[in-house]
């Protein structure tokens, strides 16, 4: 492996020779062992750059001129990870699409920043369940665990740096993946102790607990599409929107429950903080998304929501598919018929839902191949299920996978053919059948919905 990729390295050097104007400002390729696409997919923010095409080998590179510096990523379905590239850059990855994040490794110039992120990114993933345990602590003894976490972090920034000539976009975007992960807890936090402690009321916190809101930017254009980022910026505002309605909002410091009232004032105060259009465009499209999904229901609030929503959103595919968003729970509601949604069976045929649930009860449920262990969880789980309820068929649809690595998984795990089926195209299940979250699940009656949005262990 390392001969290749140093031959790889020279190669790309020495083809340049001679040709000045010809050879790209920036290389990336590398290998990708067991291959769930045939493609990696580049991407600058939302929008598409370039794509490679896997040869015989598994092997794929991009020759890539007149890049702005910055974060990139890029997509090998149905997986995804960030890329940060540079002019002069020659970067080579090696990844296992069975361990996608945990085997990911850069090489080449270039690789300092990227092998960073990746850990920060695998560091935080690995500390969730400590940090959850840390929400009991009083806000005093929680900030310090939350520090000591993070001056870790930084001093591990600060060898990198010493280390490495970084710029300084560089070293920001380093710096942002260790601070917002970490606000992200901090935002957490009064409402994760509450429910952890069994606190009536949320608990009083000092000035100085959310001392790091002083040096945000609420308005980041680089940080945009960056997930520690953006993540922060979802919790942030409604942290600010539950703060505020309790404050100016509700009776006996108790919160109003209306969520449009709640949803509205998180509309308003991101119209109100945020400048940067695209950043308000995906906050907007995030309240109005995380709203619809809770709410379930096709009612006169819902529709007073949308119209406010479509008044502040500049974007129109966002609009669009928020309107497709709120046609699918239109659809959804008891008593109708299921979506005309088609799915393929192991022998690659076309099959509608209508046809599987046809005279039976059924509940369909999801998984993805990528999330290993909601997998076998859920399936252990659906197993248990059909013992208790032996007059449900349980209908497992796939999704975000590979159709060759699908039918492998029915074998591996030796699951029932006649009642697995595959969703081919992730967003037009996701839209028919609002699959927001791999736990929920759709029972029907003879082709008939009886509830739409039911939850796999809570329902039953």
């Amino acid at each position: 492996m390392v001969r290749f990729l140093l031959s790889l390295t020279i190669l790309a050097v020495l083809g340049c020779v001679g040709k000045q104007g010809e050879c790209p400002s920036v290389y990336f390729g590398g290998e990708i062992a067991n291959p769930t696409s045939d493609y990696v997919v580049l991407y600058r923010n939302d929008a598409y750059i370039d794509s490679a095409k896997l040869d015989d080998t598994n092997r794929f590179a991009f020759r890539l001129q007149g890049l702005d510096e910055g974060l990139y990523h890029f997509d090998h379905s149905p997986e995804l990870q960030y890329v940060y590239l540079q002019e002069g850059d020659s970067l080579l990855i090696r990844l296992n699409t069975v361990e996608f994040d945990e085997s990911l490794v850069y090489s080449g110039q270039g690789s300092a920043i990227n092998n960073f992120l990746v850990e920060m990114f695998l560091a935080f993933e690995e500390e969730e369940p400590l940090i959850y345990e840390y929400y009991a602590l009083d806000p005093e003894a929680f900030g310090k665990k939350i520090d000591s976490l993070r001056s870790i972090k930084i001093n591990h920034l600060e060898e990198l740096v010493a280390d490495n000539q970084l710029s300084e976009k560089m070293q920001s975007m380093a710096k942002a993946s260790i601070d917002y992960n970490t606000y992200i807890y901090k935002e957490k936090y009064p409402f994760y102790h509450k429910k952890k402690t069994g606190e009536e009321t949320i608990h009083e916190l000092a000035d100085s607990f959310y001392d790091y809101r002083k040096t945000i930017d609420l308005n980041n254009r680089d940080l945009t599409y960056f997930r520690p980022y953006f993540d922060f910026m979802k919790y942030h505002f409604g942290n600010l929107s539950y703060m505020d309605c309790m404050e100016h909002c509700s009776t006996e410091k108790k919160p109003v429950s209306s969520h449009l009232h709640f949803n509205k004032h998180k509309l308003y105060l991101v119209d109100s903080l945020v400048v940067e259009k695209d950043l308000r465009d995906i906050l907007f499209r995030n309240i109005a998304m995380d709203y619809l999904l809770k709410e379930h229901e096709a009612n006169e609030e819902c529709q007073i929501f949308i119209d406010k929503f479509r008044s502040l959103s500049t974007n129109e595919s966002h609009k669009e598919e928020i309107n497709m968003l709120y046609s699918g729970i239109q659809g959804l509601q008891p008593n109708r018929e299921l979506p005309n949604l088609v799915l393929k069976n192991v022998d690659d045929e076309e099959v509608s839902l209508r046809e599987i649930s046809k005279g039976k009860t059924t509940v369909f449920y999801f998984w993805a191949g990528s999330q290993k262990k909601h997998f076998e969880n859920v399936t252990a789980h659906v197993e248990k299920l059909k013992k208790e309820y032996p007059n449900h068929t349980f209908v497992g649809i796939n999704l975000r996978t590979s159709f060759p690595q699908w039918k492998l998984l029915l074998d591996e795990y030796r699951l029932d053919k006649k009642t697995q089926f595959h969703g081919e195209d992730f967003k037009e299940v996701q839209m028919s059948m609002i699959v927001d979250g791999l736990n929920k699940c759709v029972i029907a009656k003879d082709t008939l919905i009886v509830d739409a949005f039911a939850n796999l262990y809570y329902s039953f």
